[in-house]
């Protein structure tokens, strides 16, 4: 089975994240995902990433860095979740993909109903974070 490569952001703002609750009619409908999209043709992933966040939330972001990449075996397909940190100053006002959105902590992370290729993301995400102290600007360094 081939593994389609798929990127998503981990968009901080105000020290929270952005989540986004997959519309019902779609697969993984009511599931909970970091915002992104399928690779397409020769993109590179962060011209992939920036693509599908503005096609999807109209919402241009930064690309601090890339993060970690998890493979998830689906019933009908594999996905590689290639995830960057980035940043945005920006609002998201819409969604062609979601019905809602949320900015949450990232201690909060897994009391919502997370895609399962998202966990291991989450997981990660906040063990990075509970490894520094308070005093340190974790949200510029990861």
């Amino acid at each position: 089975m081939a593994i389609t490569k798929v990127v998503c952001g981990i968009i901080f703002k105000d020290h929270r994240v952005l989540i986004c609750r997959r519309k019902p009619e779609k697969s993984l409908g009511g599931y909970w995902e970091f915002p992104g999209g399928k690779v397409e043709g020769s993109e590179s992933y962060e011209e992939s990433l920036i693509r599908e966040l503005i096609e999807e939330l109209n919402l241009k972001v930064e690309i601090n860095k890339h993060f970690i990449n998890t493979v998830h075996h689906y019933d009908k397909n594999s996905i590689e979740l290639i995830s960057f940190i980035c940043s945005t100053s920006g609002t998201v006002v819409e969604s062609t993909d979601h019905d809602l959105i949320e900015w949450v902590k990232v201690d909060d992370l897994l009391n919502w109903k997370l895609a399962p290729a998202d966990i291991p993301i989450a997981e990660a995400l906040i063990e990075e974070l509970n490894n520094f102290n308070e005093e340190d600007n974790i949200y510029g360094r990861i």
